[in-house]
């Protein structure tokens, strides 16, 4: 990005911002091409810009040779154009409660439908993935999400609550590195199928390197660990810190993830929830940056990308019908 283009600092000055169609257009191609604007289909550099169709022609023949600086990215083929988007990503990165469909919908004046869409839209710029390994320090912990019972109508907590305890929640499982490579904590999390050691051992075994200190509570699960790693466990039913082991990183996320999904969302169905752990982490391991750099981080990410409506509601798994 040409360090000449200002980036807003303010949600207010993000929204006066990029009242401009052509000051969004611009904004993002600097962003996407900083060296310049290349064709997505062949890479070339022999673009001309058509200024009425607000699109770019490649001079080499091949198809798809025009394109908008939408193509291949999160935005690709949305009518929405790119001043009610570019708000839209700045509200969803730097809300650290989040925003929901809803409010997003009202303040930027189209439906919730197309809101909901535009939000998970974004959630795939926000996931970040890496094969770098947790080191040092690591604070592994589950816990599990889903309403409780006593708020449900009867019918529906009939239909939904067979058991006692998280038996009819999602599990999900997190691992903090304290002190990561920028001298905070960062974490990863994962909606899992269970919370049995078959699912969890691994998952450590995947993401934190061998010899370093892993810190859990005295789930069974994590039992045969201490072959790779220095493991050591803290008792709840004792104590919730002891020196060094506790979970407490872990325990201050999941009050944040739960603020979220509880207060902001209220109603996440378990085929979305990885959606929502990934905004969340990223939020929580952004959080020293300035809302302006968060802003820019994230649309650096939306090349490459794209998640259907189809995909999003299932559709595209069922039969075709006619």
């Amino acid at each position: 990005m040409d360090k000449t283009t200002a980036v807003p600092e303010t949600l207010v000055d993000a929204v006066r911002y990029f009242t401009d169609p052509d000051v969004c257009l611009n904004f993002l191609a600097d962003i996407r091409w900083p060296q310049g604007v290349r064709c997505p289909v062949c890479d070339g550099q022999e673009v001309t810009f058509l200024k009425n169709q607000r699109r770019w022609k490649c001079r080499k023949v091949h198809e798809r040779r025009q394109f908008s600086v939408k193509a291949g990215t999160i935005f690709e083929d949305s009518p929405i154009g790119l001043e009610k988007w570019l708000p839209a990503v700045w509200m969803i990165v730097n809300d650290k409660n989040g925003i929901s469909s809803y409010e997003t919908a009202r303040a930027l004046g189209i439906t919730q439908k197309s809101a909901w869409f535009m939000m998970h839209r974004i959630r795939l710029a926000m996931k970040r993935g890496g094969f770098d390994k947790m080191c040092g320090e690591v604070e592994v912990d589950e816990t599990f999400m889903g309403g409780k019972a006593r708020f449900m109508h009867a019918h529906k907590r009939a239909a939904k609550i067979t058991g006692t305890g998280g038996k009819d929640k999602s599990a999900v499982m997190g691992l903090l590195e304290r002190h990561g490579p920028d001298g905070h904590s960062r974490v990863r999390v994962k909606h899992v199928a269970n919370t049995r050691r078959a699912t969890l051992a691994p998952e450590v075994r995947m993401h934190v390197e061998p010899g370093a200190n892993v810190y859990t509570d005295a789930l069974k699960s994590y039992d045969g660990l201490s072959d790779a790693y220095a493991h050591a466990v803290i008792d709840h039913a004792e104590a919730y810190v002891r020196g060094a082991v506790h979970t407490n990183g872990l325990e201050n996320f999941w009050s944040l993830l739960k603020r979220a999904i509880k207060g902001t969302y209220v109603s996440v169905e378990p085929f979305h929830l990885f959606r929502y752990l990934d905004e969340e982490a990223y939020r929580f391991n952004t959080r020293k940056a300035k809302d302006g750099a968060r802003f820019v981080d994230t649309l650096r990410a939306v090349v490459g990308k794209r998640v259907t409506y189809k995909s999003l509601t299932g559709k595209a798994m069922l039969p075709a019908t006619t």
